[in-house]
């Protein structure tokens, strides 16, 4: 039956389909999408990612665009931060979406509304980013950290 589907000889029922995708733990959907043309990667090369200035952002926050990618009505925008020796703190960035902040080096402490978290090397928040947040202090430098917004398209 199998060989069958596979040579376009005859059409599953959505039963048969399930019962197939359960045998091989994908689920349904893997069935219907469209993976030849898939257009949502992106590859950006050790310190070759593009160099922004983003609106709202202070003095001393480096970005560094890693790529982007729209799946659907999903937009992801990974950013390398990198804080130069004169940054201070900042603590009003606000704007749609999840935010994902993953410390790489240094220690700080990052503010999310009333909330204050001491993170270092290592440490992740993941957060609503409608609310006020952003490096409320830096305890030791160098600071750089992943920042991954997610936010959805209409």
């Amino acid at each position: 039956m199998l060989s069958r589907i596979e040579r376009g000889l005859v059409s599953p029922s959505v039963q048969t389909l399930e019962r197939i995708s359960n045998a091989l733990d994908v689920p349904i959907s893997r069935f219907f999408a469209d993976q030849v043309d898939r257009k949502d990667f992106s590859h950006v090369r050790a310190g070759k990612g593009l160099k922004v200035h983003r609106q709202g952002a202070v003095d001393g926050y480096e970005y560094e665009l890693l790529g982007h990618v729209l799946s659907g009505n999903l937009f992801v925008e990974p950013y390398l931060v990198t804080l130069l020796p004169d940054a201070g703190p900042y603590v009003t960035f606000q704007h749609p979406g999840l935010k994902f902040v993953h410390v790489l080096s240094g220690r700080l402490r990052y503010q999310y509304g009333k909330t204050t978290a001491e993170v270092g090397a290592g440490d992740s928040l993941l957060f609503e980013a409608s609310a006020l947040h952003g490096v409320a202090a830096v305890e030791e430098g160098p600071v750089s950290y992943l920042s991954v917004v997610f936010t959805l398209r209409r």
